[in-house]
């Protein structure tokens, strides 16, 4: 193995024959897609043949060989001692070409990651007329997919803590190669399962890559990065989705769109190059010829000097997911799924039924128009959000749009109350409210990547993404239930929420700019 890239494949043919073969499973399903040409690719009740039948026994295959191939034998490699260096690159040093190249890697993952439950919107037309299904059984698709996003988010958050946040990623991404053969279900309820599965990796991806930004990036820039590369690949994400079904969709069906996990999927492996590692993470197994290795990149001033400071602390303790919940970190971890809850109802429940709503009401020729105008000023508000987090601060940036989101939210309990629905007000209420929430989610996975310890990094940060597509599985339940036709009650109860995390992150949160990862774990600890 080489110490130049960190820790690298310990069985890097297995790991290879890996993806090799689950790449195979999922072209043993092209040529039945290439079959219904004629049909207009419609799939709908076609015997699976054996092709497909086999291409499905080689993805689990190739998935296990896969994992072995990636799993570090860390207890072999582990140094013996009383102490652990703890390494990490002075955290003043400019931003190098390392620094950019992980960063425009990573902000690809995150692209590549919200393309794919992006994407639900544009496939389910042509899967309800293909499958012959009313809009109640497609939105099914979207529950499972975000039920999918929840448990991953959690379970790949605590397996990137255990064996490393580059084998998380790299692992999430073949999975997303592997629910590709989506595209080639011929019945609904194959999809259903594969959503789900998709679900599960894209649901890991997004917060391990916050993971190992933030303990790779020095601290002058690690705040506004990581808010940058949440909201600028969020935006990518769905434009790659939307334009994606725009260029493919009309010649190749909606299949298509699944499909292109294939492509995507591969791209993200073959740039395992360009990943390396964690030196925290590294550091706190006790690997530390490997993690200075990385920091010999990631330490360098531009002038062939490389800059690492080494600190010798006691053992990194093991900690599990309960301890998410108990001492320094329970006040923190409950303001941030609060947050994360409420932002999910605002997301996938006040927002997805306001236009049913506003129709109600007598304002459908209005409603499409003023959340379309909206939601156009809710982009550049990404890059103000940056800015505060970056310059001002960023617990005091988080509070701030938390309460703006549950001020706007007031504004339509008074619009309620008195019966007030002018399509002025409204724009500005709902502006108001895009823009707070955009701000919201922006933040709230880059401020827990940054104040979790380096042995809950992973856990914490899946579990904040967690909560967030909780909120949406919640909104999704309620909704149907016919909980946000009171329009009132409805923003009201979830500004109750956002006004409780707020007052939980004030008193537990505490500023993360500018300052180390270790002296921001010493801070909390010392709570």
């Amino acid at each position: 193995m080489s110490h130049s890239a960190g820790l690298q494949f310990y069985h890097p043919v297995a790991f290879w024959l890996g993806c090799l073969a689950i790449t195979l499973g999922v072209l043993g399903h092209v040529p039945m897609f290439m079959h219904s040409v004629h049909m207009n690719y419609q799939m709908v009740g076609m015997p699976m043949d054996t092709n497909m039948l086999i291409g499905m026994g080689l993805i689990p295959f190739g998935l296990l060989l896969a994992t072995y191939g990636l799993m570090p034998r860390l207890a072999q490699l582990r140094q013996q001692g009383s102490s652990t260096l703890q390494f990490h690159v002075a955290d003043q040093l400019p931003l190098n070409k390392e620094h950019w190249t992980l960063v425009l890697v990573l902000l690809l993952a995150v692209v590549v990651d919200v393309m794919k439950p992006a994407t639900l919107g544009f496939v389910m037309p042509g899967m309800k007329t293909e499958y012959e299904i009313d809009s109640k059984t497609a939105g099914t698709l979207a529950l499972v997919a975000l039920t999918g996003t929840t448990v991953g988010s959690v379970l790949w958050g605590i397996a990137a803590d255990k064996f490393g946040r580059r084998a998380a990623i790299l692992l999430s991404a073949l999975m997303f190669i592997g629910t590709a053969i989506c595209g080639a279900m011929p019945s609904f309820e194959w999809n259903l399962v594969m959503c789900f599965l998709m679900g599960m990796s894209a649901g890991g991806l997004l917060p391990i890559t916050f993971t190992l930004m933030a303990e790779t990036i020095p601290a002058a820039h690690r705040g506004w990065l990581l808010v940058a590369l949440g909201g600028i690949g969020t935006a990518g994400g769905y434009l790659v989705a939307a334009g994606s079904a725009a260029v493919l969709e009309p010649m190749f069906s909606w299949r298509v769109l699944w499909l292109l996990g294939l492509p995507t999927g591969l791209l993200l492996i073959f740039l395992n190059r360009y990943m390396p590692e964690s030196p925290r993470y590294l550091a706190s197994q006790g690997l530390e010829l490997q993690a200075r290795a990385v920091l010999a990149r990631f330490g360098s001033d531009g002038q062939g000097h490389s800059h690492v400071v080494a600190e010798v602390q006691a053992d990194s303790k093991k900690a599990g997911f309960q301890d998410l919940w108990q001492g320094p970190y329970a006040g923190l971890s409950i303001g941030l799924v609060l947050a994360g809850v409420a932002w999910g109802l605002v997301n996938f429940g006040f927002l997805l039924w306001l236009p049913v709503n506003l129709g109600e009401l007598g304002l459908a020729k209005e409603a499409s128009a003023i959340i379309a105008k909206s939601a156009m000023m809710a982009v550049p508000a990404v890059f103000v959000v940056i800015w505060l987090y970056h310059s001002w601060s960023s617990i005091k940036t988080l509070l701030l749009f938390l309460l703006l989101t549950a001020f706007s939210l007031m504004a339509f309990v008074a619009f309620d109350f008195w019966q007030l629905y002018q399509p002025t007000a409204l724009s500005v209420a709902i502006a108001l409210l895009l823009v707070s929430a955009s701000g919201v989610i922006a933040m709230l996975i880059p401020y827990a990547a940054e104040i979790y310890p380096v042995e809950l990094r992973g856990a914490g940060s899946g579990l904040i993404a967690a909560s967030s597509k909780f909120g949406g599985i919640l909104g999704a339940g309620v909704g149907v239930l016919g909980w946000f036709e009171q329009l009132g009650y409805s923003a009201l109860a979830i500004a109750i929420a956002l006004v409780w995390a707020a007052l939980e992150l004030k008193r537990h949160g505490i500023e993360t700019r500018g300052k180390s990862l270790e002296q921001l774990q010493q801070e909390v600890s010392s709570r």
